[in-house]
């Protein structure tokens, strides 16, 4: 029996940027579906850090359209293929790339114009085309909630920790904060084998942090003198926090500088192609439970405000995660 599909989806958008107050709901019919795209029911969406400055008006890239539709980290279901996709089939479970055509190698200024709800239109919405090599199966241990979290921050802090010198059994990692890519990055030098010591101004958050597996945790980013003669191979933070970062690490150590919580001006990544999407699931696969992804609290599509709201107020741990639609899986 064929299934129906939809004419419209519900999409959240900003008739202006000034605040994630301003976001507004709204129905609009669904385009023909073009021959290489694939059409994917959006279960669930995870917010960054980047969709409050773009929502504030305070991102440092221009050529954001106008009416946005915001956000770049959806997990949902393939519903409808193009006339010629062989790739996907109907039911795939996917994850959306952060930019669309970021599929390997380099990132240039063509590719930055496709990261979604920035140089594009977003995924806060219910259903949405996508060319059909931007989407990576998601893997079978996780949930949609889960899954949706993948683009940005677990990316980032894979390609951040298995980049140039990928981190191995006997380095240490010091890790700032614990927002999303701060976990995400605590997990997987963990599943690599690295020591993994923790910072966070706030103890409760720093028991998440000694739960999921880092050695030591320590309120304040006063590391080389709170830890001695440890070396720090790796440090995942901001750019705040920069000097003291250069202080902790040890000589040919390396700090990757993420994110824009710690000061205004944001510090633009390409945050990762397809290819190192791929990559990482494979490690998520092979480490499924020391890499499960940590939800700090879902809102429904109703309370897309809110959830923002949350995000904005800093007090989570992990990610923050919409829900679009239910899901059994």
């Amino acid at each position: 029996m064929a299934v129906k599909l939809p004419t419209t989806t519900r999409s959240y958008y900003f008739p202006v940027r000034e605040s994630y107050k301003n976001l507004t709901l709204q129905t609009t019919p669904l385009p023909a579906l073009k021959s290489t795209f694939v059409l994917v029911k959006i279960y669930a969406v995870s917010l960054q850090y980047r969709d409050l400055m773009i929502a504030s008006n305070t991102y440092a890239r221009g050529g954001i359209p106008e009416n946005l539709v915001p956000c770049s980290d959806m997990a949902g279901e393939v519903v409808a293929v193009g006339s010629d996709v062989t790739r996907w089939t109907v039911g795939d479970r996917v994850c959306s790339n952060f930019s669309t055509d970021h599929l390997d190698g380099d990132v240039d200024a063509e590719i930055i114009k496709t990261a979604l709800g920035g140089g594009q239109h977003g995924v806060l919405t219910e259903y949405r085309a996508f060319p059909d090599y931007s989407l990576v199966k998601i893997p079978e241990h996780l949930s949609y909630e889960e899954a949706s979290t993948l683009p940005c921050a677990a990316l980032t802090a894979y390609n951040a920790l298995m980049g140039p010198k990928p981190v191995k059994a006997g380095d240490t990692v010091l890790v700032l904060g614990t927002g999303g890519v701060s976990i995400f990055g605590l997990q997987f030098a963990l599943a690599s084998g690295a020591t993994v010591i923790a910072t966070s101004s706030s103890d409760a958050k720093l028991e998440i942090s000694k739960k999921l597996g880092g050695a030591d945790a320590h309120r304040g980013t006063g590391c080389r003198s709170y830890f001695g003669d440890s070396s720090f191979n790796v440090q995942i933070g901001g750019p705040g926090t920069f000097e003291k970062s250069l202080a902790a690490v040890r000589y040919a150590g390396y700090i990757h500088i993420i994110g824009a919580v710690a000061q205004s001006a944001p510090i633009a990544t390409s945050i990762g192609s397809v290819a190192q999407f791929e990559s990482m699931t494979r490690l998520l696969r092979a480490h499924p439970e020391l890499t499960r992804p940590v939800i700090d609290k879902v809102f429904s599509f109703e309370d897309a405000v809110d959830a923002y709201a949350y995000l904005e107020s800093q007090k989570h741990v992990g990610k923050v995660v919409i829900r679009v639609s239910p899901a059994s899986k």
